[in-house]
């Protein structure tokens, strides 16, 4: 049995695997550019963060309804059981959807579908966060939250993803102060590509309760230490930075050092059909390459449930990490 964890950066497109890509495309009459399964696992090589979204965005075309949407949670909702998760915040981007033609209604019919059922299915209970195309306008961003407004009792918070370099958080302060006043939870992707300052300015300008990735905030004491000093968690994708080029190797990913500063990290798959393994492979692999030991695992286990939003269910909380502190390593 796999440690209980959360999972709280997971973007659900970036779960489609290719055989569930090619039997979506023959299903709606979408003619995919590669021949076979293998050909486009191949294509999953990243230069950086643009090559994979050029993939990314691309393979979308096969989502159309919302039974495809439907069997694309389902599909990582049984692949997370297997690997401990109890708990997910997902992801989705119905910016890169309506550019296409399928409706919010569609997307989020679908996925609700699936998520509705998922404790009693698969033993996970889930949250879904709509994302903000940051390397689409401000004014698409708040269109979206509008055209989201009836669907709001199915959706829990808004982030911001996409590419991030001259993308900087402050471009979507007013989003962000509208998504506030309609009691979203607010988290935004920053530090990956982008520097240091782009983690301050989502916490200052748009108000953010947890930095997504993170990752380049060690290049700035100042802002680790108020990272630290504020407990604002960071949800770090390691597999995803080697992938997209962020890191050379693993070896190097400094999730040691930034535990050992204080942070209060997490550990997350991102994207994970592209970039080599869900979240508990993820956890695997960091063992391996880091030397963690289990207490190590145990505590980004406990923090991924102490960053999660579960503060509507304490009780739901406090049952998940009675459940990691009980958990005994093989």
């Amino acid at each position: 049995m796999p440690l209980p964890k959360a999972e709280l950066h997971l973007h659900i497109e970036g779960t489609l695997e290719p055989e569930l890509a090619f039997e979506l495309a023959a299903r709606n009459g979408v003619t995919l550019p590669y021949a076979s399964t293998e050909e486009l696992r191949r294509a999953y090589l990243f230069t950086d963060l643009q090559s994979f979204l050029d993939l990314y965005y691309g393979l979308m075309a096969v989502l159309r309804t919302e039974q495809d949407f439907a069997d694309l949670a389902d599909a990582y909702l049984a692949r997370a059981a297997e690997q401990g998760v109890r708990h997910a915040e997902i992801f989705f981007d119905p910016q890169a959807h309506m550019a296409r033609g399928v409706s919010m209604e569609t997307v989020v019919g679908g996925l609700s579908r699936a998520l509705a059922t998922s404790e009693e299915r698969f033993g996970i209970s889930t949250l879904l966060i709509m994302c903000f195309l940051r390397d689409q306008s401000a004014e698409s961003a708040m269109e979206t939250l509008k055209a989201a407004e009836p669907y709001l009792n199915r959706i829990t918070g808004v982030g911001l993803d996409s590419a991030e370099v001259g993308h900087p958080p402050a471009k979507f302060r007013e989003v962000y102060e509208e998504a506030g006043r309609l009691g979203l939870r607010k988290v935004a992707h920053a530090g990956e590509e982008g520097p240091p300052a782009y983690i301050t300015e989502a916490l200052d300008v748009l108000k953010v309760e947890r930095i997504d990735h993170g990752l380049t905030a060690m290049q700035d004491p100042a802002v680790v230490e108020r990272l630290v000093r504020d407990q604002i968690p960071l949800t770090l994708c390691p597999l995803s930075n080697v992938r997209l080029r962020a890191i050379d190797l693993l070896e190097e990913h400094p999730l040691r050092e930034m535990m050992a500063a204080g942070l209060l990290c997490t550990v997350n798959s991102d994207d994970p059909s592209y970039f080599g393994g869900y979240v508990g492979d993820t956890f695997h692999a960091v063992q391996e390459a880091l030397g963690l030991d289990h207490e190590a695992l145990r505590t980004l286990a406990r923090n991924s449930f102490r960053a999660s939003f579960l503060e509507d269910d304490e009780e739901r909380r406090a049952r998940y990490l009675a459940e990691v502190e009980a958990y005994t390593f093989d």
